[in-house]
């Protein structure tokens, strides 16, 4: 698979990540721990974007 179509479906796991993220927060809190663990897989995919870019 070829660097950009990388990049363009890591964006796509990206927002989807953080749609998934505001649910949870808007139901359970912003610290609960099923927020916080979609929290850090969205900077680990964050990360990995990044890493990608640079």
């Amino acid at each position: 698979m070829n660097s950009h179509l990388q990049q363009k479906l890591l964006l796509l796991r990206i927002e989807q990540k953080k749609q998934d993220m505001y649910r949870k927060a808007k139901s359970l809190g912003f610290t609960h721990p099923i927020v916080v663990t979609c929290s850090q897989e969205l900077d680990e995919l964050l990360n990995r974007y990044q890493r990608k870019v640079s």
